[in-house]
């Protein structure tokens, strides 16, 4: 452990162990701390529609998708324990690429010399591939790493969303040059080498440029294919402190950036696999959440371009988790944004719960309170990626959770030597060479996906199974678009050494709906007050019908290496009338919008 924190007596570490293998036997214990609200299947059941509003359809070999996951070839020094510490890299980001008005879906590969995929929608339900003519597919040469995600964002305000491609590995990034190639950036200012999990456009300092952070996991000054000794894992299953620096790179536009994070209070070297930025306070400038593995969440609150870290103080940074996901939703139609973080949690073993921070109270530093067990979902099994959307267009926002972590023999299990891994001593975590070998043995495999469905009464209820959403592949990423203009979400899945997945939705009838696709109005790739970036990244819609409310914002990325569609895609259940729409820009201008059209995307510029 650190220095400054007090060590882990042989007392205590014997008791974590026998704890761990105490779980390991005795299944009963999940039981005394409740089951999720969880539908059966039931081969006699009404249809999906009309139960739960909405079906998910495997569509992926009738869109064209025959992409495949292939994870990397670490150090040879790592061999013992290459299925868990390769077990990252699956990803998928949701992009118009060419403004056609047809959303567009990037998927990274892994694989050393692999190829990462853009698939184009032709607007027919299928879609092809075209990165390698546009010259974004072959990203993963042994030199430069390998990819694990993407995001997109218009940096320089030209109209198109460009591509910042992070990796275990040298970051980059790629102009989009009018929907018709892409230019590597040679100049941005980003670092030779970065072991980078999570990534997020925003604008800062609202100067109209979008700016980006960068979250590591292993330190930067690790090559994961080069070891000089095997001393790279945490420090501590509870309180590590020596991952991935982060990083913020402030746009100078004329596509330079410049690195300011310890100078806006932008410090951690904890484990980020996750963040989310958005305006949580109502201040105009947007908040920074990051969930880190091996500790505490963090909640940096942005004040006027300048960053504090709250997190102990909200609540949000309280107890050490897991966490692996940062996805943000009006859950309550309040008009205020709850955080979900992912977990861990293993049936008879290891019970941490995933989060649903709700705020309550206000001020420059909101407190929250973890509602996931109250509202029915904490428990997702070894949670990595999740989103909130309406899928079944009742108005309120539902929740797609993708899990798995290593599915190999489907009878041998690798969660005892795990947890006598987690019971040790620093030297003992901190080394990989003490992990005991992984061999062909599983480690939380084959789970059950979920798809909480809410019921607008404060609780969700899981009906993955009912609505068709049955695979069992180690999921990573999780991303929701309406890929063909119909006023539905579809969702679309990357699983780690498995296949892309595309489910088609279908709503039942009748359900009303309303879309905004919100355009900044910068038009410069310099510093302009008074606009806001041409992605509308960070505006937010509060919508208001039949006497009800609900807050949407654009982000540059969320959930575990993903990004949605950037149109806000609202339901309303039965309603056919929609009282206004409130747009609040990060320049800070308000535009309402009274009485909008339901069952039609509105596209919104920013008035001058």
């Amino acid at each position: 452990m650190k220095q400054n924190l007090p060590a882990m007596t042989r007392y205590g570490r014997v008791l974590v162990i026998i704890l761990f293998a105490g779980l390991l036997f005795t299944p009963s214990l999940i039981r005394r701390f409740g089951q999720p609200a969880t539908a059966r299947a039931d081969q006699g059941s009404a249809n999906a529609q009309s139960q739960h509003g909405f079906r998910l359809t495997d569509a992926t070999r009738a869109a064209g998708i025959d992409f495949v996951h292939e994870g990397p070839t670490l150090d040879s020094k790592l061999s013992h324990i290459m299925p868990q510490v390769a077990s990252m890299g699956a990803a998928v980001s949701v992009v118009d690429v060419d403004r056609d008005g047809l959303s567009d879906l990037y998927v990274t590969d892994s694989k050393e010399g692999s190829k990462n995929r853009l698939y184009r929608n032709k607007g027919d339900g299928t879609f092809e591939d075209v990165a390698e003519r546009l010259g974004i597919a072959a990203l993963n040469a042994p030199e430069t790493g390998v990819s694990m995600g993407a995001v997109w964002g218009d940096y320089d305000n030209d109209g198109y969303d460009d591509l910042f491609l992070y990796r275990w590995g040298r970051p980059e990034l790629f102009h989009n040059d009018g929907g018709r190639a892409f230019t590597r950036v040679t100049d941005a200012g980003l670092p030779a080498w970065a072991n980078v999990n999570t990534a997020v456009w925003l604008d800062f300092d609202g100067d109209g440029l979008l700016d980006l952070f960068v979250g590591g996991y292993y330190s930067e000054s690790i090559n994961l294919w080069k070891l000089s000794d095997t001393k790279m894992m945490p420090e501590s299953f509870e309180y590590a402190n020596n991952g991935g620096r982060k990083y913020l790179f402030r746009n100078l536009g004329g596509g330079r950036f410049e690195e300011v994070s310890e100078r806006v209070g932008l410090s951690s070297r904890r484990w980020a696999l996750a963040a989310v930025a958005a305006d949580l306070r109502g201040t105009g400038y947007p908040d920074l959440f990051i969930a880190n593995d091996y500790g505490v969440s963090e909640l940096f609150v942005n004040d006027h371009g300048h960053f504090r870290e709250v997190g102990r103080d909200t609540g949000v940074g309280y107890a050490p988790k897991s966490g692996m996901n940062a996805s943000i939703g009006d859950v309550f139609n309040q008009g205020r944004f709850a955080i979900y973080v992912s977990n861990i949690s293993e049936e008879g073993i290891l019970l941490q719960g995933n989060n649903l921070w709700v705020p309550s109270g206000g001020g420059n530093a909101p407190t929250y309170e973890n509602m996931a067990r109250a509202m029915g979902i904490d428990l997702g099994g070894w949670s990595f990626g999740a989103q909130f959307g309406d899928l079944n267009n009742d108005g309120f926002l539902d929740l797609y959770l993708v899990n798995g972590y290593v599915s190999a023999s489907k009878t041998e299990s690798y969660w005892y030597d795990y947890s006598k891994v987690a019971g040790g001593n620093q030297v003992v975590i901190s080394d990989a060479k003490h992990w005991p070998a992984m061999g062909d043995r599983s480690l939380a495999g084959y789970q059950q996906k979920r798809v909480w469905m809410n019921d607008g009464a404060g609780h969700f209820v899981d009906v993955a199974q009912m609505v068709g959403v049955t695979d069992r592949y180690d999921g990573r990423s999780i991303a929701l678009a309406d890929l063909s203009n119909r006023g539905v979400i579809d969702a679309i899945v990357a699983n780690q050494r498995g296949p892309l997945l595309l489910y088609r939705n279908e709503v039942a009838p009748g359900r009303a709906w309303i879309d905004f696709d919100l355009e900044g109005g910068c038009r410069s790739d310099t510093a302009t007050p008074g606009c806001s970036n041409r992605s509308g990244i960070g505006a937010q819609v509060t919508l208001h019908w039949n006497g009800q409310q609900q807050i949407q914002t654009v982000t540059g990325g969320s959930g575990f290496c993903a990004q949605n569609q950037r149109r806000l895609h609202f339901g309303l259940g039965t309603s056919q009338a929609v009282e206004k729409a409130v747009v609040r820009w990060p320049s800070g201008k308000t535009q309402v919008l009274t009485s909008p059209s339901p069952n039609q995307v509105h596209r919104i510029e920013e008035p001058a």
